[in-house]
């Protein structure tokens, strides 16, 4: 039976606003985060307008906003806000910043004293090392990344202050500053110029891509000492590294390969449908559903997610699960490196080409995402962890491997290593090329030997590759054709059993 159990993350957010007052945020915020290290934050902001124009202040939004991404709306939906100006501001204050507003300037600076008494000193700031717009510098391109070291001694962040007299390429002690002024900030803000026709009170609805949020997604099976019913069990990560501490919020996941532009870029290329999940109301209870082309999971409660906070949520649990355990033999190790520039017609005409034999066969797992499988919801792309107990219960790892976007209803298989006591060997017997004719002709030989205690079956798998045009002429075993250029042949093998397929491919151009 599966169960899917999921946690909600959440933003608090101050605001102010120059002159008219601002009450308390109404209701708590909300997050839709993608897998694609992003989010679209939003929020309730009630704003108290005064007829005229209005300076208003928001200090809570995270350190990776996209300002061009912010929206300000009614959230009635009852008025259209005339936003004259938007402003965003990120120089929040920090000692370089600090430093660098009192160049040519002096200050005082506190010095500890070996008796453990403290002294004050005073020194003139010649250059504070402060490298400014500093984040910056991958939008504007090397040369405006260049001149930006440039001031700061080739970026080593070194200042130089005058004591007494005399230089010294370093701070002489903690650095006092005198108070903040009105103009300084301590966390990004947004400014807005707003136009109220008349002086109304209402929330406003403020959303916005940010990024420094993410999330994904992680299984662990679990199959038992012999057999293949499997138990399953997911869970979700989130990760936030945005700035900014969310409270009680409602959370969103979204799964699935959305368009977004790289960060720098102008974010209005996907400001409709992440617009379209602002818009999507929570459910009250846990849901998976198709969403546009994604999968959208939606969390049933409010949860805390701190500023550099990992959280993990268990969203899927299963058991039962048919599964089968995959031996397959592709036993051409062909070195793409070393044929990658040679055309079609030369790799066809070289005798060496696909002779080379891999020893290994790979061990695969194999089951149906379906509701008879006691599955049957989308799967997020993540990491899937083996393990299998043992005979003394213990469980022990197995191996590991990616999965991408499962939708409902499709088969998930996952290579988990290289079976150790199943081994291939594969080598050409037989090649001959006509060139008048236009035709080639080629043998392999390939061996298994399974010297474990149970039998198995592999897969044997064989690329055609000189040509398109092929035929198999003679061939010790029925293969399977499994599509324009490839064959696959099922292989039954006893305990400490060696068996040989022999084939003879016809190519013809």
């Amino acid at each position: 039976m599966k169960t899917l159990c999921y946690a909600a993350l959440a933003a608090c957010a101050t605001a102010y606003c120059a002159g008219p007052e601002i009450t308390p945020l109404s209701a708590g915020p909300a997050l839709t985060i993608y897998n694609q290290q992003f989010a679209v934050v939003r929020e309730i902001l009630p704003l108290s307008l005064r007829a005229g124009a209005n300076s208003v202040h928001f200090s809570g939004v995270t350190a990776h906003v996209e300002p061009d991404s912010v929206i300000l709306r009614d959230a009635a939906g009852h008025r259209t806000l005339a936003i004259l100006e938007q402003n965003y501001r990120a120089d929040t204050i920090s000692q370089g910043l600090l430093l660098a507003m009192y160049e040519g300037k002096e200050l005082q600076f506190t010095v500890p004293g070996l008796d453990g008494r403290s002294r004050i000193i005073t020194g003139k700031v010649i250059r504070s090392g402060y490298v400014p717009h500093y984040s910056a510098m991958s939008r504007f391109g090397s040369q405006y990344q260049a001149q930006q070291m440039a001031m700061s001694y080739e970026g080593s962040g070194q200042p130089i202050v005058e004591v007494d007299g005399q230089l010294q390429f370093t701070l002489p002690g903690q650095p006092v500053f005198p108070a903040l002024g009105d103009d300084s900030i301590l966390h990004p803000t947004l400014d807005w110029t707003i136009h109220s026709p008349e002086a109304a009170r209402f929330d406003a609805e403020l959303s916005y891509v940010s990024g420094g949020l993410s999330w994904n997604a992680d299984y662990n099976i679990i199959a038992p000492e012999s057999g293949d019913v499997l138990d399953l069990v997911g869970w979700v990560t989130i990760e936030n590294q945005s700035g900014k501490q969310f409270d009680q919020a409602r959370i969103k996941l979204v799964a699935g390969d959305v368009s977004k532009l790289q960060s720098g870029s102008n974010a209005n290329e996907v400001r409709r449908d992440l617009d379209a999940v602002m818009k999507s109301a929570a459910a009250p209870q846990v849901t998976e559903r198709s969403f546009d082309e994604y999968h959208l999971y939606t969390l049933p409660r409010p949860t805390t997610l701190r500023d550099r906070e990992s959280k993990q949520v268990e969203f899927l649990r299963a058991q039962g699960i048919p599964s089968k355990q995959l031996y397959i033999y592709d036993g051409s190790a062909i070195d793409a490196r070393q044929y990658g520039y040679q055309r079609a017609e030369d790799i066809r005409n070289n005798p060496q080409y696909g002779t080379q034999s891999n020893p290994s066969v790979w061990v695969m797992r194999e089951f149906l995402n379906s509701e008879a499988n006691h599955l049957g919801m989308a799967l997020p792309r993540g990491r899937v962890r083996f393990y299998r107990r043992d005979r003394d219960g213990q469980m022990e790892f197995t191996g590991e491997n990616l999965i991408g976007h499962t939708p409902k209803d499709e088969r998930v298989r996952i290579y988990t290593g290289n079976a150790f006591d199943v081994a291939g060997e594969r080598r050409q017997v037989n090649y001959r090329v006509d060139t008048n004719r236009r035709t080639v002709d080629e043998s392999f030989e390939i061996k298994l030997r399974n010297h474990k205690k149970e039998r198995v079956a592999v897969r044997v798998v064989e690329h055609l590759y000189r040509w398109s045009n092929w035929a198999i002429e003679q061939e010790s075993d029925q293969h399977r054709k499994i599509d324009s250029r490839t064959i696959e042949y099922e292989v039954s093998l006893q305990p400490d059993q060696e068996k040989t397929i022999t084939y003879s491919a016809h190519y013809y151009w």
